[in-house]
């Protein structure tokens, strides 16, 4: 069973969020209850649930009267726990995915190691600044802190696009295809995929 469980409050957000790896719509007839007060950031949750095949319910309050920054990134520190915890000990899984898609104009690469070594490398140009409440330029911030939190080596590469929603979703599928194949469980790992014998 690789669920997760995280409550994170702070001065600036009060985050709940429930993670099942493996239980897309295996116990209920409609995706997961997600509500961050971001219309663009739950249509991007919502699109990360259906392509990289779980469930997630995630409720956020944050102080969206400052900005959307505190929300996204701590957003990002929950995602990032509840996918740590969620993996367990790493045992099975096949650890590295690199996925490209294509969205309309844009064409994204996400390649993932989920080594326990946290690093982002991000190369993406995002013409708007603003979509909807949603400041673009968090977008950078917010997998970095998946990335730290859940010790994943994580490069997001926008090789070409123009519609800034379109890269923005590009990404979050590419992410979610990427994940969903990483963590995925191969009978044919014996114990961990490393020769250090711990992830």
């Amino acid at each position: 069973m690789r669920k997760s469980d995280v409550i994170r409050n702070t001065n600036e957000t009060k985050i709940q969020g429930c993670l099942d790896l493996d239980g897309y719509m295996t116990d209920k007839e409609v995706p997961g209850n997600i509500n961050t007060g971001i219309g663009f950031l739950n249509h991007m949750l919502v699109l990360l649930e259906k392509h990289g095949g779980f469930n997630l319910d995630l409720v956020c309050h944050g102080d969206l009267d400052v900005d959307c920054h505190h929300t996204v990134e701590d957003i990002g520190i929950v995602l990032g726990s509840m996918i740590k915890e969620a993996l367990g000990d790493k045992k099975g899984i096949r650890r590295y995915a690199s996925v490209t898609i294509p969205m309309d104009e844009v064409l994204t690469t996400v390649t993932i190691d989920l080594s326990g070594r946290p690093f982002l490398v991000f190369n993406a140009d995002i013409a708007n600044e603003q979509i909807g409440e949603y400041d673009t330029e968090i977008t950078e911030d917010f997998f970095r802190a998946v990335s730290f939190q859940c010790g994943m080596n994580l490069h997001i590469n926008v090789h070409y696009g123009k519609n800034s929603h379109h890269i923005i979703e590009s990404m979050f599928k590419a992410f979610a295809r990427a994940l969903k194949e990483a963590a995925m469980v191969d009978p044919t790992v014996k114990g961990v995929m490393s020769t250090k014998g711990c992830l």
